[in-house]
């Protein structure tokens, strides 16, 4: 299990999102940290959880800005 925080990027967290979950073996979890901002990004990691063959096994609010999912390849 890895965790990536990809607050530091703002609403451009997307990219690096994807370059990391390409690096990812089957069977292996990632945890990804980002801001929400007005809520638009959580269903746009959704989309590309789902784009990239992964499954999403948890998304929550971390706090008041700040939204985790868990996702797992295979």
């Amino acid at each position: 299990m890895k965790r990536y925080d990809l607050r530091h990027l703002k609403k451009e967290f997307e990219p690096r999102m994807k370059e990391l979950l390409a690096q990812h073996k089957e069977g292996e979890v990632a945890i990804f940290l980002f801001e929400i901002g007005n809520f638009t990004p959580i269903q746009k990691s959704a989309d590309l959880v789902k784009e990239c063959g992964y499954e999403l096994m948890n998304s929550l609010k971390f706090n008041e800005v700040d939204w985790t999912i868990v996702v797992k390849k295979g």
